[in-house]
């Protein structure tokens, strides 16, 4: 669909949609309120239809009353039907039999006001029977009164209600006439809507009328039909159509004037930008107005003077670029941030060659090229769903089969030749680069597939994508790019050389946990954080139980498996920013920063019940057998029970003795630092005399020793024992001091 035709479809929608949604608004609006007038109009006839029939029922019970409580009851019958109390009065005895009945009565059958029930069929009068008792209360017969249901009485009921009534010729189907108000053209209309009325409900015919259902029920037996006019102004659905028609025909007119005037300066930008697009640089759009398009046509023309300049800069600076890759190799191979590395070797390889973006990507685990350096190609939104490429299988495209093949490749990509994974181009040009070749390492073609000191593959791919000017890469680009990777491939690999040399250095090769080493640097540099924001840093001291006897039962690669297993069960309890280190042998250190004794008591007893609960299965004798393992936790916190990274680290020992002493499988909470005894003033005798040099002699008045730390034994014994699940420990207690080496495995 052309951008005429577009413009023209959104203008008609923006135009149309509010026309078409206010007609459909205004109808059923006025539908709505026509049929709710209606309604109450109905609602309120019904009650009075109601009202208007149990009067008359109370009339003929006060008339059958009379003739029942008179003396002389044929006397007192025609009395009351004079009064027009009643149409007609009948007498029976106890048999059934008549002694008395006026004359004219109305004719059968008669509906009783006081039924229960109320059976279907024709009424052709309404009664009320009185039951005649002598003054014994023996029944002595009945009384009935009756007023006739004939067309009189229907158009009375009309009066009072003002509105048409019906009444059905009995409650069943079919619906019958017997006597109605309404005209002789809309009787039919309101029989066929009344039979398919349910209840009460209000429904509509076909000629624009409103029809309710009321009775037959007890205390209105009558089966009747209401009916009003609709109140909806004739030829309402013909004037909104006609508005809508009319706004349709304005909206076609005004779309079409306006989508032509909109797209012919588009028209003619799109032809200078094809020109330009085939090299022709010179292509130039006319400026007929100063809106919009006006200003995109100038800002056209300007751009293609100042491309026409820039690619003369660039390919005059493309060979001044190349002269300095030599310096740009020394530079890359004396850093160790890859990140760094990668953005320059892709930033230099874009200027080099003119390319309008460009991508660094490397060999993952799991066998794709991930970008890890990009440039010209990130969009709005999440990283998968910008312009690629970002993660393209090995094989996968141009990139992927750089990657494989180690072959490099440039050319042209058509419009629908756009793999899965590539970022839309027109021209690409891609080159591998590999590990370089060492004594003992792989030859330089070998690929690496992205684990540590494992070659099979590429270590990457560098790729660029579309010249500026259009034109395509040339072998001078490739040549260019091929020098960049090599220098790649060097800093990546010296990168990885020195990673992992450095996780060696700071990491237990058998539980992968820190080492003492980067304990004694993380421990110094917490406590400076620590001291400098007035927080907590709680250490723990871990020790397996009995460790040595697993070494001597099943033997040290069982010892291993239980090193190994309760380091993994360690990570899992800590928070990210804890650390956890290996001390040396069975003895491990935990380091939670910003965390007092009270949270360091509750992770030493989870920890304690992770290794506690689940025995660790270990391979010893040609079978598995389950070992179960305890460990004794001591905590110390800075700045509560020491002032530097050393001190802490010992309290956290002697708080760990303690818990040894205090039957294992238990922690303990390093006991606070006795305060230094008040300095002594030293008496000097009368008529001494200080040395002609004034420095003190060796010997004399030597200042008072320090006391001497209690040995580890008394010290144990002297701390207060923590209840285990409480953080508070009972105060006293000390902790030594100094540095010292790991401890190794006692098998304590």
């Amino acid at each position: 669909m052309t951008l005429r035709g577009r413009l023209t479809a959104a203008f008609l929608a923006v135009v149309l949609g509010p026309v078409l949604l206010g007609a459909f608004f205004v109808g059923s609006t006025v539908v709505a309120a026509d049929r709710s007038r209606a309604a109450e109009r109905l609602a309120v006839a019904a009650a009075a239809v109601r009202t208007s029939v149990d009067a008359l029922c109370q009339q003929l019970r006060a008339a059958a009353d009379a003739v029942a409580l008179a003396g002389d009851r044929a006397v007192a019958a025609t009395q009351v039907v004079s009064r027009g109390l009643a149409s007609a009065v009948l007498v029976t005895d106890v048999t059934g039999r008549v002694t008395h009945a006026t004359p004219a009565a109305p004719p059968a059958p008669w509906r009783d006001c006081s039924a229960a029930t109320t059976p279907a069929g024709p009424v052709g009068a309404l009664s009320v029977r009185v039951d005649l008792r002598d003054r014994a209360g023996a029944a002595l017969g009945t009384v009935t009164a009756a007023q006739p249901v004939d067309t009189a009485f229907v158009a009375r009921l009309a009066a009072v209600t003002g509105v048409a009534i019906t009444l059905l010729d009995g409650a069943g189907a079919p619906v019958r006439l017997r006597h109605s108000t309404e005209s002789t053209g809309v009787r039919d209309a309101v029989l066929a809507a009344a039979g398919t009325l349910d209840g009460e409900r209000v429904t509509g015919t076909a000629d624009g009328r409103y029809v309710r259902r009321v009775g037959p029920s007890v205390g209105q037996p009558l089966p009747l039909v209401l009916s009003v006019p609709s109140d909806r102004p004739p030829g309402l659905y013909v004037a909104l159509t006609t508005a809508v028609l009319l706004a349709a025909l304005l909206a076609v007119a005004a779309a079409g004037r306006l989508a032509g005037v909109t797209t012919r300066p588009l028209m003619e930008l799109a032809g200078a930008v094809d020109r330009v697009a085939r090299g022709d640089l010179t292509a130039r759009v006319p400026v007929r107005s100063r809106d919009e398009i006006g200003r995109l046509a100038g800002a056209f023309n300007r751009m293609t003077r100042e491309t026409g300049t820039y690619v003369a800069a660039l390919t005059s600076s493309r060979d001044q670029l190349r002269g300095h890759l030599a310096v740009l190799g020394d530079t890359l191979a004396s850093t160790h941030d890859r990140q760094r590395i990668l953005r320059v070797i892709l930033h230099s390889a874009i200027a080099a060659t003119g390319a309008r973006a460009g991508a660094v990507l490397l060999v993952d685990p799991g066998g794709a090229l991930v970008a890890q350096c990009t440039e010209g190609l990130d969009g709005p939104g999440p990283a998968d769903e910008r312009p690629g490429p970002h993660r393209v299988p090995l094989g996968n495209g141009a990139v992927g089969a750089v990657a494989v093949t180690g072959e490099p490749r440039r050319g042209r990509v058509e419009p629908g030749e756009v793999a899965p994974g590539e970022p839309p181009c027109r021209t690409y040009v891609a080159v591998p680069f590999a590990a370089p070749a060492s004594a003992d390492g792989p030859e330089p073609s070998a690929r690496w597939d992205g684990t540590e000191g494992t070659a099979v593959g590429a270590l990457g791919v560098l790729a660029l994508y579309d010249r500026l000017g259009g034109d395509e890469f040339d072998d001078d680009d490739l040549i260019t790019l091929r020098t960049f990777a090599g220098h790649a491939a060097v800093a990546v690999d010296n990168v990885r050389v020195h990673e992992e040399a450095q996780r060696l250095s700071l990491t237990d090769p058998l539980t992968g946990l820190w080492n003492y080493r980067y304990l004694r640097e993380s421990i110094r540099r917490e406590v400076e954080r620590a001291s400098r924001f007035g927080r907590m840093l709680s250490v723990l001291a871990l020790d397996l139980d009995r460790f040595k006897a697993v070494n001597d039962t099943h033997g040290h690669t069982a010892g291993d498996t239980v090193l190994a297993e309760f380091a993994r069960r360690v990570r899992g309890e800590i928070r990210e920013v804890d650390l956890a280190f290996r001390q040396g042998g069975e003895e491990f250190v935990l380091l939670l920063p910003e965390t007092d004794a009270r949270g360091a008591a509750i992770v030493a007893e989870r920890l304690g019940a992770a290794i506690r609960d689940t025995p660790i299965t270990v391979d010893a004798h040609g079978a598995s057998l389950p070992v179960r393992v305890t460990v004794s936790i001591g905590i110390a916190v800075y700045p509560d029970h020491a002032g530097t990274g050393q001190e802490v680290l010992d309290a956290a020992d002697d708080a760990l003795y303690a818990a040894k002493d205090g039957g294992r499988d238990t922690w303990r909470v390093a006991t606070a630092p006795q305060a230094a005894p008040p300095a002594q003033e030293i008496p000097v005798p009368a008529g001494a005399v200080s040395p002609s040099d004034g420095l003190p002699r060796a010997g004399a008045h030597r200042r008072p020793s320090p006391p001497r730390p209690a040995p580890a034994d008394q010290a144990d014994a002297d701390a207060t024992p923590v209840v285990p699940g409480s953080p508070f420990p009972a105060p006293g207690g000390g902790a030594s001091s100094g540095p010292h080496p790991p401890r190794q495995s006692r098998g304590r």
